[in-house]
């Protein structure tokens, strides 16, 4: 691995780089960007941190082997400008950029514009990233991938009175939900039909409030549900493989506390089917990195599709502690054209981890 620093990238017609990055960008700050650095100065590979003023004196900074000043504190001026970001990487003559999470990991545009710039996105193809965005759609796809959805309602619901009518059908207790949401906003549970006319209005308002996008959809709401997710690893030439699962079914207000691998809940059986189900998902969308498809679960451990995290998690690193894989190292490989050199075989749950979340 320490080999690869003396190498110069290089991107064939295909746009996959024939040999590992020199070196990579890091479009974000704090904790993730101290992980990816760590992991590429293990892998030989140069490092850029960019930060607003707000952080100029931050960790990432400190630790990259380069740093770029992108603006003002508010991320709306600085690490969300994605032309700033372009121009960090042209000044630096970084060939890749690593988006973390947040900021502009899940944005299609980014991966688009840094194409067009000839440099390379580590992370997942702008067409899975869309695919996977919005909620309706990748519960769609998810459908038409027989992966285990909710029963529900997944078209435009332009009414309280349609919204009671869908309601009744499936049965109580429904949970309204907002499709362009994320961390509890634009949800509400609903256990009559009084509950739905008001939940209805209410759920749209802070949809469109949050996120600009006032589309709900309704689902049947599983009881005493379990939260379990599914490491996915995909590579540029069609290899897709799961490292298991992690729980975080202990929450506060829709925000996950705790996150242990592996779930206690699951058996190897109900592991496997899991799994399977969300390579099934990543291959629908031929997925090509790091990503986590999440499901909800009932306690006889029967399960459905919740959403899909189209980057690497906050959580990943148990997934790492007990699989002993870098997942860092791998999407940095994948994005460089490398095909997994990971089998589901060879992929084996050894010990427990947890991860406790702060406020």
């Amino acid at each position: 691995a320490q080999g690869y620093g003396a190498r110069r990238s290089m991107t064939s017609r295909s746009g996959i780089p024939k040999e590992m990055f020199k070196k990579i960008l890091l479009a974000t700050r704090g904790e993730i960007a101290c992980r990816v650095i760590k992991t590429a100065r293990q892998m030989g590979i140069q490092t850029v941190a960019v930060y607003s003023d707000a952080d100029r004196d931050s960790v990432h900074v400190e630790m990259a082997d380069e740093a770029v000043h992108i603006g003002p504190p508010a991320a709306a001026e600085s690490y969300l400008v994605i032309d700033k970001i372009i121009d960090a990487c042209k000044e630096t003559s970084a060939e890749a950029v690593h988006p973390g999470y947040g900021f502009l990991s899940e944005r299609e545009a980014f991966p688009r514009a840094l194409s067009d710039a000839g440099l390379v996105f580590i992370g997942p193809n702008p067409k899975a990233i869309a695919a996977m965005g919005d909620k309706i759609e990748s519960k769609k796809a998810a459908a038409a991938a027989d992966v285990s959805t909710v029963p529900g309602f997944l078209g435009e619901i332009n009414s309280p009175a349609e919204a009671i009518k869908i309601a009744d059908g499936i049965g109580y207790p429904v949970i309204i939900k907002a499709s362009a949401g994320g961390g509890g906003k634009g949800m509400r549970i609903a256990l009559d039909a009084d509950e739905v006319e008001e939940g209805f209005a209410l759920a749209k308002s802070e949809a469109k409030s949050s996120f600009g996008d006032d589309r709900v959809f309704i689902e049947k709401f599983i009881v005493n549900p379990r939260h379990i997710e599914s490491q996915i690893l995909g590579d540029k030439h069609g290899n897709i493989i799961h490292l298991g699962e992690r729980e975080c079914s202990i929450q506060r207000r829709n925000q996950k506390v705790l996150e242990e691998a592996p779930s206690p809940l699951l058996d190897e059986a109900t592991r496997a089917a899991m799994g399977a189900q969300a390579i099934a998902l990543a291959k629908a969308v031929n997925y090509d990195s790091a990503g986590t498809v999440e499901f909800v679960a009932g306690q006889d451990r029967s399960f459905y599709f919740l959403e899909m995290n189209t980057r690497l998690q906050v959580e990943h690193p148990v997934t790492e502690m007990v699989t002993g894989i870098d997942l860092v190292e791998q999407m940095l490989r994948v994005a460089a054209g490398e095909k997994l050199g990971l089998r589901q075989s060879a992929v084996n749950l050894n010990g427990w981890a947890v991860e406790s979340r702060i406020y």
